[in-house]
This record gives structure tokens, sequence and C-alpha cells, in this order.
């Protein structure tokens, strides 16, 4: 959750909030340095706390957070950057699940358009205070084949995105899958069920460390593999749609028993190889980190007793402990 002063289509909080009329046109959230990070008083911040129609009111400063405590936003390739048919990239899943209609009528061809406007969205990060945006790669726009030739115009575009990040004082942060797997690789070999998605993430993660290495330090292999796991394989509510009943029922294909764990597992293979290539290979030079981004729920036993935290365990375990 980021607490946020609000920006753009949002107004300041006055001290008489409960006289307070806004209208909310965008959820958007964002960390301000001028009062977050600039160290004010007693600055009544609004933000929300997952469901967006509920407010709270929280005051806290810069000195509230440790002093290596790093504010900023980020955003995936697919839900931002647009341009799906441009200069070289190719579909990734997600454009194919969406332009068959199975998430209604949302199509992201344009998306926020960051592919044309990151230089007036990086302005405002700079304007809002943030330190730190992560980003990340689209596969099918740096290898439109999932492997092999780099696309020129994918490359500068991630070159460009990062020295203006850098020009105004911005960490750049890459993640380097946030679960649009291209659609050619998706067709050759099932995607992430096949173990030959490790060698095609591995080159993938390569590329990445050669050209952006001597800019980027924060490295993210993966977006929530295990969100993704779930999502595309037991529920079915993402590409590539496969689940069974009783787990998921909007399906053609799948085995929600059986696929979940498979692309789990494949997916920390792949993660362990990505970061063993780093470690062996460029962070010495680059002297960059590398990690992975796990969602999860947390839980804590209801009462002391042994079976509550076994519970707990169980719970987690099944969440995050894949």
């Amino acid at each position: 959750m980021y607490a946020a002063e609000i920006a753009g289509d949002f107004k300041r909080l006055p001290e008489d909030a409960e006289d307070w009329d806004f209208t909310m046109k965008k959820r958007i959230l964002v960390a301000s340095r001028r009062k977050l990070v600039s160290g004010l008083k007693n600055s009544p911040l609004l933000c929300w706390e997952h469901n967006a129609s509920v407010l709270c009111l929280l005051e806290f400063t810069r000195e509230d957070f440790p002093s290596d405590f790093v504010f900023g936003a980020g955003t995936s390739a697919f839900q931002y950057e647009g341009a799906w048919a441009e200069d070289g990239r190719t579909p990734s899943i997600w454009d194919t699940f969406t332009h068959a209609g199975l998430v209604g009528e949302s199509i992201t061809d344009v998306a926020s358009d960051g592919y044309h406007k990151y230089k007036g969205d990086i302005t405002l990060m700079s304007d809002t205070g943030l330190e730190a945006y992560r980003l990340s790669i689209s596969w099918p726009r740096l290898l439109p084949k999932g492997r092999g030739p780099v696309n020129p115009k994918g490359l500068e575009y991630y070159n460009k995105v990062i020295d203006v990040l850098i020009k105004h004082g911005i960490q750049p942060h890459i993640t380097l899958h946030h679960l649009d797997i291209p659609q050619v690789l998706q067709d050759e070999y099932g995607g992430w069920l096949s173990r030959k998605f490790i060698d095609d993430f591995k080159e993938l993660a390569d590329v990445c460390f050669r050209e952006f290495g001597d800019r980027v330090s924060y490295w993210t292999t993966m977006n929530e593999p295990n969100i993704n796991a779930m999502s595309s394989f037991d529920y079915g509510y993402f590409p590539p749609n496969r689940c069974s009943l009783p787990f998921g029922d909007n399906c053609t294909r799948g085995n929600s028993t059986v696929e979940p764990y498979s692309a789990a597992h494949n997916m920390i293979l792949a993660h362990s190889a990505v970061v063993e290539l780093y470690r062996q290979k460029y962070q010495a030079i680059q002297k960059g980190q590398i990690g992975i981004n796990i969602y999860s729920i947390w839980f804590t036993p209801l009462t002391s007793s042994t079976e509550d935290a076994f519970a707990t365990k169980t719970t987690l375990d099944f969440i995050l402990g894949w």
C-alpha cells in the first residue's frame, strides 16, 4: 500500500476532512517527496487500502522511515507500454488473451501509452518526488522471436527510459518477467509448462544484464510467480487459461491438480538459473542486487495452540512456500 499526497485528478486533503468533497477519477497513489520525504510534520495524507472505496488518514513524515527506505512506484510492460504491434514487437500471451475477449472489453493495445509518453511520465515521477521506479521488460519487444536476435527498437526504448530516469535522479529497478511470455514460445512448447522456458528466460536475462547492467543495480527475476501459477493454471483467470474442475470452470483444457505445480517448479528453476548467471558473470563488475517478488497475505495464529500454529504455517506454505 502506498500513502500519498493526491496529485493529478485528486486534490490535497484539507484540515477539515469531514467537509471535503472530492471526485476520484483515477485510483493512482504516489508517494510524494514534498510531504513524505521533506520531513513536514503532521501532514494528513489520503490513502486506499486494497478496497479503493475505503479512505484512511495517516500522519507521518520521512523520519518515520529508515534512512535507506526508498519511495517509488512500478509498472508492468503489458499494462503500461501499449504499442503492442509497433517497432518489431510481437504478441505476448496477454495480447492473445485480451484480443480473444477473455477479459471483457479490456484490450491494452494502447494501455497507458508509455512507449510514447515515458518522458512526460518520468517528469511527473520527478515532480512527485519518487526515488525509484520499477519497470518490467516486455519479452516480445526485446526478443520478438522469444530468443535469438535482439530487436534494436526495443533495446533503444529501454535504454532511453533508463537514461531519462537517471537524468532525473530516479533509481531504475528492472523486473525481467511480468507474466508476458511471448506467444511464439507458448505455441512452440507450452510456455511455463516446459523446461525449455528456463533456457529462453536465461537468454532474455543475459541480454538485459549485458545491455542495461552498467546503469541498473536492482533486478527482479519474476513478478509474483506464485500468483502466476495459480491464476494461469489453477483458476484459469490469466493466460494461457488452463484449469480443470472443481478449481476452475472457465477453461477448455488443463489440469488444476498438476499444472500449477509444474509451472511453478519451472519458474523457480528459471529464477535460480538467472540468479546464478548474474552472480557468476555480472555481479562482481556491476555490483547489483537480484531477487524475486513473491505475493503473500500474512497470517498469524489466532491463539497460542499447536493447532493454530500449524494451520498458520500450512496456509503460508500454500501461498508462498512453493
